[in-house]
């Protein structure tokens, strides 16, 4: 199965070593560069890449800057220089994190954790043929020895948490081993909406919402969540909603 990928490192010589390295997997098709967080994030959003190769330091925004100022995360490798960083890479849901110079059986092995990340994910929760879901479907989560099954009208919110996300349905939060991305894809978008990098959201059980900072909005829901919109994500959501 072919991945799409991009590049983002301010050095080109790192950056075509890179795609160098990557021409040894055909199962990864790269589809653009950038050589800083801003062209990056803009890069992302044009290509919607399955995962990205990210370097950490970089002049003006740091790589995890740049992930905070997204709405939908790809998978991420990072690769960098500096093995300082490892630990908040694996906070935000890093796929890998390869030390330069990066050795080809090492970012073997990074790439094959695609594959076993999506298998894992299948084996957690069953959501039936890849078709979209409507509200009156019921999806089986199981977490650890407890199992579910919900009608997808009676979730709430879905909540990114590292490489799993949380599921919210009356008193229950299971986590399951599943992105947001990834369930995105199957929810209706008049029903599910994705207020921001970390929440998708049900339209339907909103209670309240209010102005929030920077443009943004706060909604309430019946467990006593509040969730922020993003400004970005607050534009879209208010022509979802007006007459």
């Amino acid at each position: 199965m072919k991945r799409r990928a991009i590049i983002i490192d301010d050095e080109r010589l790192a950056r075509a070593e890179m795609r160098k390295l990557l021409s040894e997997f055909p199962e990864i098709e790269i589809v653009g560069e950038a050589s800083h967080a801003d062209e990056g994030r803009a890069l992302i959003e044009e290509t919607n890449p399955d995962v990205i190769f990210l370097d950490i330091q970089m002049p003006g925004k740091t790589g995890f800057q740049m992930l905070e100022e997204l709405d939908h995360l790809p998978r991420v490798i990072f690769t960098t220089a500096y093995d300082e960083f490892a630990l908040r890479a694996f906070e935000v849901n890093a796929l890998d994190y390869l030390l330069k110079p990066i050795d080809s059986a090492r970012l073997s092995e990074a790439i094959q954790k695609l594959d076993l990340a999506e298998e894992r994910e299948a084996s957690q929760v069953s959501l039936g043929p890849r078709t979209l879901l409507t509200e009156h479907d019921q999806v089986f989560v199981k977490d650890g020895e407890k199992c579910w099954f919900v009608r997808l009208s009676e979730i709430r919110l879905f909540e990114s948490a590292g490489n799993y996300a949380k599921v919210y349905f009356g008193p229950n939060k299971p986590l399951i081993l599943k992105s947001l991305n990834a369930l995105e894809e199957r929810l209706d978008e008049r029903m599910f909406f994705r207020a921001n990098r970390k929440h998708i959201v049900n339209l339907r059980m909103i209670e309240r919402v209010e102005p929030y900072f920077n443009g943004g909005l706060l909604l309430e829901f019946p467990g006593g969540e509040k969730i922020e919109v993003s400004r970005r994500q607050a534009v879209k959501f208010k022509e979802m909603m007006s007459l």
